[in-house]
Formats: structure tokens, sequence, C-alpha cells
């Protein structure tokens, strides 16, 4: 049974037990879904001041809404559009200090400020995005962003397609 952990403040020490903790959880798992769903809820008891974390997943050439935790939000993103889209079109991460500056934005909740979007690219295929969102600016730096591709890499070992 899966208990909330605390934490020791040590950012590089607790994004590697989140990813100990991300394996465990998934490990002979095969459903997808419910891998995506534990992933969502894992990050979003782990990070603080964020208000969305979820996954869009590529179905018909589009981004569609997957698992997640947080208000209702956008169920359809286009190939290229905003954040999300952006990702899947550069096939690179992408963290927004200022939504509001960011071309293109979609506002699926007007309380986000920033952003971070980890492309899920499965042995050359498209699957999806891992998106968080923030209520404040320059919520993500360097740190999280190095541990969000680490944890998105192992995500993806237990995701077939």
């Amino acid at each position: 049974m899966f208990q909330a952990t605390a934490y020791s403040g040590d950012k590089t020490k607790d994004y590697e037990l989140l990813i100990k903790q991300l394996q465990a959880l998934s490990e002979g798992e095969t459903d997808t879904i419910a891998i995506l769903s534990n992933a969502s809820a894992l990050l979003n008891q782990f990070l603080d001041d964020v208000n969305w974390v979820g996954f869009y997943l590529w179905k018909n050439d589009e981004l569609v809404l997957g698992p997640f935790q947080g208000l209702p939000a956008c169920i359809r993103i286009p190939y290229g559009k905003g954040v999300c889209g952006s990702a899947i079109k550069e096939q690179k991460t992408q963290r927004v200090p200022d939504v509001s500056a960011f071309p293109g934005h979609i506002a699926c909740d007007s309380a986000s400020r920033s952003e971070i979007v980890v492309p899920l690219i499965i042995d050359g295929t498209i699957f999806g995005v891992l998106d968080i969102d923030s209520p404040s600016t320059n919520r993500f730096d360097e740190t999280d962003q190095f541990y969000l591709d680490k944890f998105a890499e192992s995500l993806k070992s237990y995701i077939r397609l």
C-alpha cells in the first residue's frame, strides 16, 4: 500500500526517491491508463505549488486529455499549438517561466502562470506529453526539468504501444 512520504527537502534526493516510487507502483502493471493515473497522482502529491499535473495522449494527429490531477482541462490540443503542441512538434521539453509570454499559449486554467511539458516519444512514435502547471511564475527550474525528463524516461519503460 502506498503512503505519502515526507521528503527530505533535498531536491535531488527527493526526485530520485520519486522515480523509485514510480517504478515500485508501475512494476508488473500492463494497463497504461492505470500507470499514467498513478504517475499523475504521485507527481501531484510530490510537487508543491502546482495546480495541474497530467497527460495528453496522441490520437488521430492531436493531443487528447488523459489521466490528470487538477481542475477540468482542455480536451483536445492541436499539433504545434500551445506549450503541449509545441513540445510534440519540437520533440523537446518546454519549460515556460511565464505562460502569458508564450506565443499561442492555450489557457485551460486561468490560474496557471508557468508550465513544463515533457514530450513522451517511445521508439520514435509520439505517445503524448506530461504537462505540469503552476500558479506561480518561474516555478520550474533546471533541476525540475532534468528530473522530470528522467521521470518520463522511467515512465516510458512501462508503457506498451
